[in-house]
């Protein structure tokens, strides 16, 4: 089976960091895209960041960019989100996904397998 798992996720306070790890097994890990989305109690899920296989191509949410980076280790089959400067509004849990696919898309339908998430608390 395909698993994504998440770690890393915890209580922090504004202006902090956290490094959100997620470890992939039963998927061709070096060729696949990986993201990370979010969601809020009551909100739609949301992109945050994502890493194609393909180049290396990143594309990040508006609202992250400059302040959390996406990396990979395909040594490791690993994906992490490095967090910094986090914010109350970043408050959510957050989701590992991936897809064997080339893509650059913000969209959940895109990717086919997903983690169970963390939760990631920002206090002010």
């Amino acid at each position: 089976q395909v698993r994504l798992v998440e770690s890393g996720g915890g209580l922090v306070q504004a202006g902090g960091s956290l490094r959100l790890s997620c470890a992939v097994s039963g998927l061709g890990f070096s060729r696949s895209t990986m993201a990370w989305f979010r969601q809020a109690p009551g909100k739609e899920r949301t992109f945050v960041a994502s890493l194609s296989w393909n180049r290396d191509r990143t594309n990040y949410a508006d609202s992250v960019r400059g302040r959390f980076t996406i990396s990979r280790d395909n040594a490791r089959n690993t994906v992490a989100l490095q967090m910094d400067n986090l914010k109350p509004e970043d408050t959510a849990v957050y989701y590992c996904a991936g897809t064997l696919q080339s893509t650059s898309s913000v969209r959940t339908s895109s990717y086919t397998y997903w983690g169970q998430g963390t939760q990631v608390t920002v206090s002010s």
